[in-house]
């Protein structure tokens, strides 16, 4: 027996039915995201920071701490906080990319570069700003007033 949903004009379809036409309709996967380390937390939340993989060899050494770092073939990724895009303008050729959701382009999926050795996967965001900054030739450009 069917489960039905019924639809104006006494019209209904199966469970089956739906199933088959959402498979029909082509929708979307779900995106892919970078894959924090089941043992750490995320209690902030987590999005990423993706550059060229020369910037990110270059802005490695200027960090006084380094979270959770992927590497594909062009690309080095970060892990920090959600929202650390609030009131800084995150420089080209980086990226600023919310929930960590990885392009659909497809590529290899980043493997993961850097693993710090406690619970905590992020980078601190203004530290990495600031030193993308320098390795990009970029002012630091906050977008909006900061306050006390």
């Amino acid at each position: 027996m069917g489960v039905s949903a019924g639809f104006a004009g006494g019209r209904s379809m199966t469970m089956d039915t739906l199933v088959r036409m959402t498979r029909r309709t082509g929708d979307p996967a779900p995106p892919r995201r970078l894959a924090v380390p089941e043992h750490m937390s995320l209690p902030l939340g987590c999005d990423a920071v993706a550059m060229p993989a020369e910037l990110g060899a270059l802005v490695l050494p200027h960090l006084p701490r380094v979270g959770c770092v992927y590497a594909d073939a062009t690309h080095w990724w970060w892990i920090v906080p959600s929202d650390s895009d609030h009131a800084m303008s995150w420089p080209e050729p980086a990226r600023y990319v919310r929930e960590a959701v990885l392009p659909e382009v497809p590529r290899t999926t980043p493997e993961p570069l850097h693993v710090p050795d406690d619970v905590v996967p992020y980078t601190p965001p203004i530290p990495l700003y600031l030193a993308l900054c320098q390795v990009a030739g970029a002012m630091p450009a906050w977008s909006t007033a900061v306050t006390a």
